[in-house]
């Protein structure tokens, strides 16, 4: 169902900003209705006609749809205040159409959840973990619900002020780099972290 022009002004969308390089939009609304999907690259983004608008906007170099949120990566030359302004224009247009955020076609060619469980601990015992233990640190994989991860830091990284960007800036970046299938990264021992943060694994 389409909106109106002013249905689509009466929607809230508040910008959260992450990083110099990233910024997650809030919307008072789902877009993808408890699920998640990331999309690293334009060409990517085919399945997914909210990601393809955003794409379209000079600067945008990944997006994340997750339920209400939507995070955005930029290149260092994008200037947020304009950018953004863009992105809460692409939202709105894309609302307006009725369309899904992203088609179900691409969920369907998803990995099971073992095989992305599989790689993510493959990433965190040949590259993060030995590099965070070097400061007393250890990141362990909770779990995996659908294409979302769950990880724990502890250790040394713990209650570090420095955690969150350790969690953005490198574990995040490394598991996406192998396993570009995965969604949500939630880190459980942030409760600040995501829609859900706190996770509890099914006992098997």
């Amino acid at each position: 169902m389409t909106m109106t022009e002013q249905q689509l002004q009466q929607i809230k969308i508040t910008a959260e900003p992450i990083s110099s390089a990233q910024c997650r939009f809030v919307v008072d609304r789902p877009l993808y209705p408890g699920s998640s999907f990331f999309f690293g690259s334009k060409e990517s983004a085919e399945g997914s006609p909210l990601a393809k608008r955003l794409f379209d906007i000079e600067g945008v170099s990944a997006v994340l749809i997750s339920h209400d949120r939507v995070t955005v990566s930029k290149y260092a030359r994008a200037d947020w205040p304009v950018i953004g302004k863009q992105i809460g224009a692409a939202i709105r247009a894309h609302l307006a159409t009725g369309e899904p955020a992203v088609r179900e076609e691409l969920r369907k060619e998803l990995p099971p959840e073992d095989a992305i469980r599989e790689k993510v601990q493959d990433v965190l015992d040949t590259e993060i973990n030995p590099s965070v233990a070097t400061h007393g640190g250890v990141v362990r994989l909770l779990g995996v619900k659908d294409n979302n991860v769950f990880i724990q830091m502890g250790g040394g990284c713990q209650g570090c002020g420095m955690a969150d960007v350790t969690l953005k800036h490198g574990i995040e970046i490394a598991i996406r780099a192998a396993v570009p299938e995965v969604g949500d990264i939630m880190d459980t021992t942030d409760h600040g972290a995501g829609r859900n943060p706190y996770f509890t694994p099914s006992r098997k």
